[in-house]
């Protein structure tokens, strides 16, 4: 049964007052390892990011950037922002990057939030993590929770997405039109941590034997914050996928491998009972997951890289 490990007990990363753009949260960070450096793309709000207590909060995407995968040294500006009058009226939010060849490619949600379901999935390319350009929709639907794969599979780019409640996968051969869309796993109604709607996490994680996928799920059940509004709860779990035909789960884990425990994940913030991650890296041996607590704070937990591949040697087929 594989857990991530929190490095520590507090948060690794925290919001910067004396920027207005990241005053208020800072979390769902992307990870990506260039240069021998760690660079996290992260979400940031100027106002309390819950929808529920603020409806005029804005999205911005930061850069911080580390050497060992721990401490971060951050940006003084904003590398994307809201764009009035259009489906980023109000950001971006919950990016995720892999590179393919030369190119990185980020994946996030843009949100409008002129009416309800006012936000799809967007594409922004690179060639630096620093100088992005917007690429515009991607997938022309209510729709988010979406990364590509690494590479390309069979000559194609893969995407997997979210059709609430369930992970969808779909396939293209010029990032422009997508097709074969389908189900890659359903909710668990038995499961109480993924039994509402689940998501993806960071990108697929290409290993010898196949893909590790860190996904979200989300709970029916809600918890009753002290002086707030009752909360779904939102966990981490894991599953694995074939290697030549991503489409195929051939193992998923029934429990969570990382759930809001500590005070400023389940209880405080913005949004409490929530981890959720947009990214990963492997530094040595190591997966360093990192996840916003409360869509508040980032923090990191850990597992060896071992660890998922004994997943693969034992998984049930």
């Amino acid at each position: 049964m594989l857990k991530l490990i929190r490095h520590s007990r507090e948060s690794i990363f925290k919001k910067n007052e004396n920027n207005y753009w990241e005053a208020a949260a800072v979390f769902n960070a992307a990870a990506i390892k260039e240069n021998g450096k760690v660079n996290l793309i992260y979400r940031a709000t100027d106002k309390n990011s819950n929808g529920r207590e603020c409806s005029d909060y804005m999205n911005y995407l930061g850069l911080a950037i580390s050497d060992d995968g721990i401490s971060f040294e951050r940006g003084e500006k904003p590398l994307m922002g809201p764009i009035a009058g259009t489906f980023e009226a109000r950001g971006l939010e919950d990016p995720r990057v892999v590179k393919i060849d030369d190119v990185f490619y980020m994946t996030y949600t843009g949100f409008g939030g002129r009416y309800d379901g006012d936000f799809r999935i967007c594409l922004a390319t690179s060639k630096d993590l620093l100088n992005w350009e917007r690429r515009g929709i991607m997938l022309d639907e209510v729709n988010k929770d979406a990364a590509l794969f690494p590479r390309k599979i069979n000559g194609e780019y893969v995407l997997i997405h979210r059709r609430a409640p369930h992970i969808w996968i779909g396939y293209s051969e010029d990032l422009k039109e997508w097709y074969n869309h389908k189900i890659l796993a359903y909710t668990e109604e038995s499961s109480e941590w993924e039994n509402y709607k689940i998501g993806l996490g960071g990108p697929p994680i290409e290993f010898e034997n196949g893909w590790a996928l860190i996904y979200h799920g989300v709970s029916k059940e809600e918890k009753e914050i002290d002086g707030r509004e009752k909360y779904k709860k939102y966990s981490l779990g894991i599953m694995l996928l074939d290697k030549e035909d991503p489409s195929k789960v051939i193992y998923r884990q029934n429990e969570p491998i990382l759930e809001p425990k500590l005070k400023w994940e389940l209880e405080e913030g913005c949004v409490p009972n929530v981890v959720f991650s947009c990214g990963q890296v492997i530094i040595d041996d190591e997966l360093f997951v990192y996840y916003g607590g409360a869509d508040t704070e980032i923090g990191l937990a850990t597992c060896k890289i071992s660890e998922i591949d004994d997943l693969f040697k034992n998984r049930e087929l």
